[in-house]
């Protein structure tokens, strides 16, 4: 498409309706939605702890991540998933099967600029001070 080479790649995303690495997330969360859910054998899926008290933040299925010592650790898919999954609503995490999951979490991030720019963050995750920071400047 030689009339979208003055654009930014990001914008070139846009024009083609293409995404970058959201599929990755958005993968990791259908995962995780059906780990936590109880759709694959427990002695099978990987162990995801949830946190056993009550929180006044997220969702109500808040998982609990651990620290790595080693970044092999850091970049598995239980400790990768946890941040986004507790950003989550608790109307997106409450879905009774996948395809509600699917259809609530895309209406979820339909407007997050990770989608067609792989260097943005989904907002809600990360610290307090980062996502106040992103609030104050919008």
């Amino acid at each position: 498409m030689p009339s979208l080479r003055h654009l930014s790649y990001p914008d070139r995303l846009k024009a083609c309706n293409l995404t970058t690495l959201y599929r990755q997330i958005r993968g990791d969360m259908i995962e995780t939605y059906k780990i936590v859910s109880g759709k694959y054998d427990s002695t099978i899926a990987p162990a995801l702890l949830r946190f056993d008290t009550h929180i006044t933040r997220g969702n109500e299925l808040c998982l609990q991540k651990f620290r790595c010592k080693y970044d092999m650790r850091k970049f598995y898919f239980t400790n990768r998933v946890v941040d986004h999954w507790n950003s989550l609503p608790n109307w997106v995490v409450s879905a009774n099967n996948i395809i509600t999951f699917k259809i609530r979490l895309d209406k979820h991030w339909q407007h997050q600029k990770i989608i067609y720019d792989f260097r943005a963050q989904i907002h809600g995750t990360g610290s307090r001070s980062e996502v106040s920071r992103v609030v104050n400047v919008a």
